[in-house]
């Protein structure tokens, strides 16, 4: 066994990971000596626990980079489970580099299997085979494989697809993942063709998997992902079997350039560089050409106009496409181009000025930065846009250019994020102008239930600590209890009979609503008004609290 300089598994990382009450479980577990590590190496650590029932767990990785699985029903629900915490432990008790000595149930296995003959080999495989599914398939598979002709291959395999990823009724939750381990143990099987002779058998029926993948997704509570980590499998395969079978190139660009633009989850999205080796430079002009041709058709995208909303083809797989092959030439102007066709929206501009500014072209990002703004001046500010503008311009040695921009968007959609930035640029000034458009606002606001128009006024005020401002307003218009409280906590030193009389308010509104989180927040509130009484009047108050709120004793308990 080699020397351990230090755990193989991060313990902290693993107490993230599994949480604390998770982390004590598993501790608890192997110290009772609940786990038998089958093997151990640099690559995994697999082990038996002992639980409720023998469950076997895998663990990879190193440090705080830990992943593996685990055969009991919490991993499945939850994740990092108790045993997984166990097993790596147990892992750390041997050293980061250790190899079991002695006890090794997987090279002891092997050693014994080494021994037998074939025909015994074959029955203890073919059990095993006749209880796993997916060992059952893989077997077929590879004896069809080697036996059959392509047309019987094809059809069989095709029929182990159609099975696993039908849906005769909705599959909710907790069936999704063995839905989709029965459609990857299918992929395994199509995965042993796309190498082989049989490569274009394994072409077609990749697509196959994907498009009924992508209908029966409407049919299953995907809410785990499983679906796009089955497309992108099967994506793969169809890239690995196209390497094998070497299509020729034409064609399948055809092919392959009406997958990426017709696929409605991306799956094909980025094609003309993933299968660039396989396309050749005969494929990747008829893909270039192909995708010039339906780009020069589509007209340019503007701003709509007032009261219409964008309209128009979706440009971005088609832009993407067209972009990979200006890279490719090194042509930064079509690239700009590109971007500039589609302008319909402050995101647009934002991308474009974006580009030009990581390509040296400050100028002409500040000129769509700036551009963007003014067609987009009657719609809320976009704040990205806006700073990007305001950046530029301070770089440039224009901040009063960049104060105006900012001004004019916080007086259209006053916000704490702009202020920030125009009070950075104007000083006490903007500030003085930007608290003015703000007190108007809020003599023409309405204070409803769940609006509090005088919040953010209360905020900037808070920011600059203008406390005696922030409680005039506050007094005047009203405010969210939150800011309330945030106002009396920063202010208890200039303003302690306010403050007190907000937590006061806060203790009732929490006491009456109930529930322990509520009487913590009640009670860190009461010993907190302690520093804004005499002792007497603290005491007096704490001895009302009780005698009001009594019968709720979690409260009173933690008063006491």
């Amino acid at each position: 066994m080699t020397t351990a300089k230090g755990p193989r598994f991060d313990a902290a990382a693993l107490r993230t990971l599994a949480g604390d009450k998770v982390f004590a479980r598993g501790e608890t577990y192997f110290a009772d000596g609940c786990v038998r590590i089958l093997t151990i190496n640099a690559r995994q650590v697999l082990a038996e626990v002992e639980g409720t029932e023998d469950y076997r767990t895998r663990l990879s990785g190193s440090g705080e980079d830990i992943d593996g699985e685990c055969s009991c029903p919490a991993f499945e629900d939850w994740g990092f489970c108790k045993h997984m915490v166990a097993t790596a432990l147990a892992a750390n008790a041997t050293g980061p580099d250790a190899t079991v000595e002695g006890d090794d149930a997987i090279e002891r296995i092997r050693s014994h299997l080494r021994q037998l003959g074939a025909d015994v080999l074959a029955d203890m495989i073919l059990d095993a085979a006749q209880s796993d599914l997916a060992l059952f398939q893989k077997l077929d598979i590879a004896a069809t494989n080697f036996n059959a002709d392509d047309k019987t291959v094809e059809a069989r395999v095709r029929k182990i697809i159609d099975a696993a990823t039908r849906t005769p009724n909705y599959i909710a939750y907790r069936e999704a993942r063995s839905w989709a381990a029965g459609v990857d143990a299918a992929l395994e099987s199509l995965a042993a063709l796309a190498s082989g002779p049989r490569a274009a058998i394994a072409l077609g029926l990749a697509l196959r998997t994907m498009e009924r993948v992508e209908t029966a997704i409407e049919s299953i509570d995907d809410s785990d992902g499983y679906c796009g980590g089955l497309l992108q499998r099967a994506q793969d395969i169809h890239l690995a079997a196209a390497r094998s079978a070497r299509p020729e190139p034409v064609a399948f660009a055809d092919s392959l350039f009406k997958l990426e633009m017709q696929s409605d989850y991306d799956t094909f999205s980025g094609a003309a560089e993933q299968y660039a080796d396989v396309l050749g430079q005969k494929g990747l002009a008829e893909y270039r050409r192909l995708a010039t041709e339906a780009w020069e058709a589509l007209p340019p995208r503007a701003a709509p106009r007032r009261g219409e909303t964008a309209s128009g083809a979706d440009m971005r797989g088609l832009a993407g496409v067209m972009d990979f092959f200006a890279e490719k030439d090194g042509d930064d102007e079509a690239r700009i181009a590109l971007r500039a066709k589609d302008l319909s929206s402050p995101w647009k501009y934002l991308e474009l000025a974006q580009f030009c500014q990581a390509h040296g072209r400050a100028d002409e990002a500040l000129r769509r930065a700036e551009e963007g703004l003014w067609i987009f001046e009657d719609a809320r500010p976009d704040a990205r846009l806006l700073f990007l503008a305001a950046d530029l311009l301070i770089e440039r040695g224009r901040p009063q250019d960049a104060e105006s921009h900012l001004r004019r968007a916080f007086e259209k959609a006053p916000s704490m994020e702009i202020y920030a930035r125009l009070k950075d640029v104007g000083g006490d000034a903007a500030r003085d102008r930007a608290l003015d458009v703000l007190s108007t606002h809020v003599a023409d606001a309405m204070k409803t239930r769940w609006n509090f128009p005088a919040d953010l006024l209360i905020r900037v005020l808070l920011r600059e600590s203008l406390f005696d401002e922030a409680w005039t307003a506050l007094g005047k218009y009203g405010a969210s209890s939150g800011l309330q409280e945030s106002l009396a906590r920063s202010s208890e030193a200039t303003h302690p009979r306010q403050a007190l009389q907000v937590y006061v308010d806060r203790i009732e509104s929490l006491v009456e609503g109930g529930g322990n989180g509520a009487y913590a927040e009640a009670a860190e509130l009461v010993a907190r008004s302690a520093a804004l009484r005499d002792g007497a009047a603290q005491t007096q108050y704490v001895l009302s609290i009780k005698q009001r709120y009594g019968r709720r004793r979690n409260f009173i308990k933690l008063l006491d």
